[in-house]
């Protein structure tokens, strides 16, 4: 028998356990917090990347109400919108590039700083030229919400991750179904600039929150900024995206505009050479020319040509007077004697007025009463379609949310050009479209990161947010033309009176749009739905069920 050793060395202390602390992996993912941990990192990221969609709901419907206190800028009040696409259209991929090499919470929190500053200016100044400084501030919180996409795929435990970045992008009803309410009555009852003065208070409480609940990742990508690239991609989009908010104002062929579309075609055009040889390009060429990501961009270009559309023809369409307002503003003007016609009282009744167009899409809304009767009814189901789509393509594959999101878009618009305009109509119109706006904001992203590495995730959201502006604008810049062509026009015929005094023919009645242009550019948009669920249906990348980016690594 064997006798006991003299000394025996202590057990060793038992390894901690990760997850059982709720410490994290590589990346500061969050494996072993609880529910509610998770639950409140989720919410207060999506909050932060809720304010660029926010101030845009609450404030460029405002553009109008603003233009008074900046005498003499008329016609260029549009570039307070304008810039704000421009300058977020430059910054998100550079911002997506940097969050790769400095940290995702960081350059959020950076964007968030950026949109504070802004909105102060704006709501003190009473300058035209540092109102747009205040405005191209604010736009650098446009890349928040790419930046997010990354954030979560590395922060939150992988099955969080699809359902999670469907909502980043419809949000958790404060743009959708808060902005519209509370922008019209803020600025009904306290003018314009309640507006920022709320939205300076909304990201005063959201930097602190996002410091003290959400962690930073950890993951780095170890190269260094290319400052030439960096600035030949900003420059090259922003120009771009000037031709496309502006041409058709100045005239899309005219060669003073054209300039700034082929000066940001070659800056393109040069970015892609310089990056194919640079050490630490901001993208490696091979992927973003792979035909999984190639794919996820059509797609992205055909979805965001109809939101473009949408978005910016129903607020119009909804807010125009009905027929018989725009006869009792008519004859008001003739009673007054604007327009060169005196009406006595006595000839009311023979007042008679003959539009070019049928008015039968107009409601007469107000701002708020658009959200009532639209905004609310797409934002709201678009909230509740992100997450869902989110949760579909975890279980079945991000693909299917884009076959689901094409059809919506498609079917929604068809509905808008073809059937009758009521209230109750305008709000389902605006719900079916509210499914495809947010299965649509769920799939691209999870198609994107289920098809780059961690490290390219980035600047990889970032050129889906550029992709994705230049959509819209390119949207928004062919409904304009179809407008501009088909402008409303009435004439006046009072029996008894010359036609000569009583305005001679018909007259363009300013600021307004016949049902032509609505109906072309709605069609383009459906066609535009319909080629994407073509696109869709061909996509072999997405089938099957989301990973959260695991293994694309």
């Amino acid at each position: 028998m064997t006798s006991a050793p003299d000394h025996v060395e202590p057990a060793s202390a038992p390894e901690p356990d990760p997850a059982a602390e709720g410490v994290v992996d590589a990346t500061n993912r969050l494996e072993g917090a609880s529910r509610w941990r998770i639950f409140a990192v989720i919410a207060v990221v999506v909050l932060f990347a809720e304010i660029a969609a926010l101030q845009y709901t609450m404030v460029a419907s405002a553009a109008r109400q603003i233009a008074p206190s900046f005498p003499g800028v008329g016609a260029n009040i549009s570039w307070m919108v304008i810039i704000f696409g421009l300058v977020g259209g430059a910054a998100t991929p550079l911002f997506g590039k940097m969050s790769d090499l400095w940290g995702k919470r960081r350059m959020m929190l950076a964007s968030g700083v950026s949109f504070a500053v802004g909105t102060l200016v704006c709501a003190l100044t009473a300058t035209w030229w540092l109102f747009l400084v205040g405005r191209a501030l604010e736009a650098v919180a446009i890349s928040a919400p790419t930046v997010a996409y990354g954030l979560f795929r590395d922060i939150l435990p992988r099955r969080y991750i699809p359902a999670s970045i469907g909502v980043v992008a419809t949000g958790l009803g404060m743009s959708a179904l808060v902005a519209p309410l509370l922008g019209g009555w803020l600025l009904d009852a306290f003018g314009w600039r309640a507006l920022f003065w709320f939205l300076l208070i909304f990201v005063a409480v959201m930097i602190p929150l996002m410091v003290w609940v959400v962690p930073e990742t950890t993951l780095r990508s170890d190269q260094r900024l290319d400052v030439a690239g960096a600035l030949l991609l900003g420059v090259g989009v922003g120009l771009v995206l000037v031709y496309l908010s502006n041409g058709a104002v100045w005239g899309w062929g005219r060669w003073s505009a054209l300039a700034y579309l082929v000066g940001g075609l070659i800056l393109l055009a040069v970015f892609l050479g310089v990056e194919r040889v640079v050490k630490d390009p901001i993208m490696d060429m091979r992927l973003l020319f792979s035909p999984k990501l190639l794919m996820v961009l059509g797609a992205a270009t055909l979805g965001s040509m109809v939101i473009g559309i949408q978005g910016y023809s129903i607020p119009y369409m909804t807010q125009t007077p009905t027929e018989q307002q725009l006869h009792g503003q008519i004859l008001q003007q003739a009673l007054a004697g604007s327009g060169g016609l005196k009406l006595p009282p006595t000839m009311a009744p023979l007042f008679h007025t003959v539009f070019n167009s049928t008015l039968a899409y107009g409601l007469g809304a107000t701002l708020l009463m658009y959200g009532v009767y639209s905004a609310i009814y797409s934002g709201g189901v678009g909230m509740l379609s992100g997450a869902g789509s989110g949760e579909i393509a975890r279980k079945t594959g991000p693909r299917l949310p884009l076959v689901l999101a094409m059809a919506a878009f498609t079917v929604s618009t068809a509905l808008y050009a073809y059937l009758p305009h009521s209230k109750w109509q305008y709000g389902l119109f605006a719900a079916v479209f509210g499914i495809g706006f947010g299965a649509f904001y769920a799939a691209c992203p999870n198609l994107l990161i289920e098809a780059v590495p961690a490290r390219q995730q980035g600047i990889s959201a970032g050129m889906l947010g550029v992709v994705n502006s230049i959509a819209t604008a390119v949207g928004t810049g062919v409904l304009t033309a179809f407008l501009n062509a088909n402008p409303l026009k009435v004439e006046v015929q009072i029996p008894g009176i010359p036609e000569k005094l009583t305005g001679n023919g018909f007259n363009v009645i300013p600021e307004l749009n016949g049902w032509g242009g609505y109906h072309d550019g709605l069609l383009l948009a459906a066609v535009c739905g319909a080629v994407g669920l073509v696109v869709a249906l061909l996509m072999r990348h997405g089938r099957t069920p989301a990973t959260g980016g695991e293994i694309s690594g």
